[in-house]
């Protein structure tokens, strides 16, 4: 670690100030990277964006990231370098040889990135240069993908690739502009080359609010830091491995397990926010207009606010965070395997995909494994519920408020509580440590979804068993009711014969 540092710029001064405010340096030369995102994007506007000549957009851009990049990394910023420039050179070797194109670019680069988990990381969530190195790492893929789009027939292309499709490829200063755009090569959002080029053609300059919007995103990303560091202070990670938590009452340990897990997510969503309002004020997230005609300037958003305050399911949070990620997974990855003609080995295949994205630790996997299996336990209560509960019990429960009342605590409840469960695996990482804080709450996670599946199938069995032995006799009654008009039918027949 001694070594790394001594590669950094202004190593003493960062150590001295990053002591003084009691957070890691590293960390604080994060925050401060996000937060160069607002001058930049104010030099941008005042001096460049009014520039004719494209050129000095993309140097001033390239030049910009691959600064703050040394900034936080040093001499490990060539890893970046390495990366972009092996995409480019494939890009003029290979190209129109597309399978061949796609799949080296898609093992170089994740192969480039385990390589880097392998040798760098520890027991924490390490920023180091594989963080960025990850959002480059699917941000040459996709581009990847829309180089070999654009060698397609219009009618070969979805929607969605008919707007990223590249039908000619960028040059190197384009490709590193795209690749090292200030507030978004560090930690995200992801979005495609079309997207920058649209940005600095000046398609998005004729719409107006977006400086407004982004202090508005400014706002909420600070808000949201000091929630993080508050909340952070009084559960920090430590104290759930420690005897003190494992002899508190069982229902306070479930609960604090979820506020703590609020307060982690809060780190991430305080990033991207920061970050977006950056994104935002450059004017590069113009998106179209809002139901209201008001340009909608939300186009890198990376976080639903208020379906992640306001919902109750894991389905919910997945639709809420990491939303730009989760976008990318979808389109390069999951509608990529439709030729497999099975949503459930797609969608078990992005996940693992995802998984090995995030690196080697087996809390990673557990994480995504546990976010499959309680989204489709939480389809398989919302069907039982609206299929067989409502049927029968509907009338009595919608008109009761003791019920309502009832039901809206449920949820919150299970809301704030699945949620420690679930990220529990994916902030202590190791299969030793998230194995005690599981072990402290007694495996709860578990024990309910077991009881669950339990219930749910052997209901169906029997229920679908029963279903199927009276239609049987209900078709037979029906026969039999058939054949006996039929007969008395008969002899009227004959008689009008």
């Amino acid at each position: 670690m001694a070594e790394f540092a001594e590669v950094l710029p202004h190593n003493g001064l960062m150590d001295g100030i990053a002591s003084g405010v009691g957070v890691p340096v590293e960390a604080l030369r994060l925050l401060l990277t996000i937060l160069a995102g607002y001058p930049v994007a104010a030099f941008y506007q005042k001096f460049i964006a009014i520039i004719a000549d494209k050129t000095v957009h993309h140097m001033f851009f390239a030049g910009c990231g691959a600064g703050l990049c040394y900034f936080n990394y040093g001499r490990d910023t060539y890893h970046s370098l390495i990366a972009i420039l092996t995409t480019y050179f494939l890009i003029l070797l290979v190209r129109k040889k597309t399978q061949i194109f796609l799949a080296i670019n898609f093992v170089f680069h994740m192969s480039y990135l385990l390589l880097g988990y392998f040798y760098t990381s520890s027991n924490d969530y390490d920023i180091l240069w594989t963080m960025p190195h990850c959002i480059l790492v699917l941000r040459m893929i996709g581009y990847g993908f829309d180089i070999t789009d654009g060698l397609k027939e219009e009618s070969e292309l979805s929607k969605d690739q008919k707007e990223t499709a590249l039908k000619k490829p960028p040059s190197l200063l384009e490709l590193l502009a795209f690749s090292y755009f200030p507030s978004g090569f560090l930690v995200g959002p992801q979005f495609p080359f079309s997207r920058y080029k649209a940005f600095v053609d000046g398609q998005f300059r004729q719409h107006e609010g977006n400086v407004e919007a982004g202090i508005r995103r400014f706002g909420a990303g600070a808000f949201y830091l000091i929630v993080c560091q508050v909340g952070l202070r009084y559960l920090p990670d430590s104290y759930f491995l420690t005897p003190e938590f494992a002899q508190v009452s069982f229902v306070k340990r479930i609960y604090f397990l979820g506020f703590w897990a609020k307060f982690s997510l809060y780190k991430y969503i305080s990033c991207w926010l920061l970050t977006e309002g950056a994104l935002i004020c450059i004017g590069l997230t113009y998106k179209g207009e809002d139901k209201n005609g008001q340009p909608d300037w939300s186009g890198c958003s990376n976080v639903k606010l208020k379906l992640l305050e306001t919902g109750n399911t894991m389905e919910h949070y997945v639709q809420s965070f990491n939303v730009n990620t989760n976008q990318w997974v979808g389109q390069y990855i999951y509608k990529r395997l439709k030729f497999l003609n099975n949503r459930t080995i797609s969608y078990g295949a992005a996940l693992g995909f995802l998984a090995v994205w995030h690196g080697y630790h087996s809390g990673y996997y557990m994480t995504f494994l546990m976010e499959y299996m309680v989204v489709s336990t939480e389809k398989q209560i919302t069907r039982f519920y609206t299929k067989v509960v409502l049927p029968q019990w509907g009338h009595i429960l919608n008109n009761s408020d003791i019920y309502k009342l009832l039901y809206f605590f449920t949820l919150k409840s299970y809301n704030i509580v699945y949620m420690g469960w679930c990220l529990t695996a994916f902030v202590f990482l190791k299969y030793e440590r998230w194995i005690v804080v599981y072990g402290a709450v007694s495996y709860y996670g578990f024990t309910v979804l077991i009881l669950w599946a339990a219930f749910y199938h052997t209901y169906n069995h029997f229920f679908r068993s029963s279903s199927r032995k009276e239609a049987g006799e209900d078709q037979k009654l029906e026969d039999k009711s058939t054949d006996k008009l039929i007969e008395e039918k008969k002899p009227e027949d004959k008689k009008s014969e």
